[in-house]
C-alpha cells in the first residue's frame, strides 16, 4: 500500500523527506486551485486532496516508525547515547544514516562536531538547527553558551598580548606556535582550563533528551 501513496506523491521510496514533502506541497497547492473548477474536474480535485494527506501522513507515520528499533529507542536518541558514551565515530555514521536533516539533526552534528574541537562548524551547524526551529530552547541555550565561551577566550588573549593560538588557554604562544613562552600567568592558566571544562560538560546537554 506504501508503494501507492509514493506513486500518489510521484516520488520514489528511496526519496528523502524532504522531496516527499516538497511534492506533496507542490501536488497540494495545485489540486487546490483546481478544485474551483466547474463539474467532475473541481470534485476530482477535491478528492485528490484527501488522498493526498492520507499518502503523505501514512508516509510520514511508516518513516517514523523505521526509525524506532524494538527496544523503542529513536534514531536520533541512538545518536545521543553514542555522544555520552564518547564514541564520536559510531554517532557520526549513525546520523550520516539519516535521509532527512532536520533541526535535532544538526543539533548533533553541532555536538559532534564540538567534540572533535571544530568549534566554527559546530556553531555554523547550532545556526541552521536555530532556524529550523526559531523556538526550540535548547538550541537556543547551546548557541548563547558556546558564544559566552568564546567571548571569554577571546578576552584572555586579548589580556596576554593577542598571542594565544590555543582560544582554551591563557598562556601566550611563540611566533611559530609550537610550544608556550616561558613565563606565562598560571593562575590564569588554571582559571581557563576550568572554564573550559565546565563549558564542555554543560554546553551540550544531552541528558535531556533529544527531541
Amino acid at each position: 500500500m506504501l508503494k501507492e501513496y509514493y506513486e500518489l506523491l510521484g516520488v520514489s521510496e528511496t526519496a528523502t523527506d524532504e522531496e516527499i514533502k516538497t511534492a506533496y506541497d507542490t501536488l497540494k497547492e495545485k489540486y487546490k486551485e483546481e478544485r474551483w473548477l466547474d463539474g467532475e474536474a473541481g470534485n476530482e480535485a477535491a478528492r485528490m486532496l484527501n488522498k493526498l494527506d492520507s499518502a503523505y501522513a501514512e508516509i510520514t507515520s511508516a518513516r517514523t516508525e523505521s526509525k524506532t528499533n524494538t527496544d523503542g529507542e529513536s534514531a536520533f536518541e541512538k545518536v545521543a547515547n553514542a555522544i555520552k558514551n564518547n564514541d564520536v565515530e559510531t554517532a557520526q555514521r549513525l546520523l550520516d544514516e539519516f535521509n532527512e536533516r532536520s533541526a535535532e539533526w544538526h543539533y548533533l552534528q553541532a555536538v559532534i562536531f564540538y567534540k572533535k574541537n571544530w568549534v566554527n562548524e559546530s556553531k555554523k551547524q547550532l545556526e541552521l538547527a536555530m532556524q529550523m526551529d526559531e523556538t526550540n530552547v535548547k538550541y537556543r541555550d547551546a548557541y548563547n553558551k558556546m558564544n559566552a565561551k568564546n567571548d571569554y577566550a577571546r578576552a584572555g588573549q586579548n589580556a596576554n598580548g593577542g598571542y594565544n593560538q590555543n582560544p582554551y588557554s591563557s598562556a601566550p604562544r611563540s611566533e611559530n606556535y609550537d610550544e608556550p613562552q616561558m613565563g606565562g600567568n598560571a593562575c590564569a592558566d588554571c582559571i581557563s582550563c576550568c572554564y573550559m571544562n565546565l563549558c564542555i560538560n554543560c554546553l551540550f546537554n544531552l541528558c535531556c533528551g533529544c527531541r
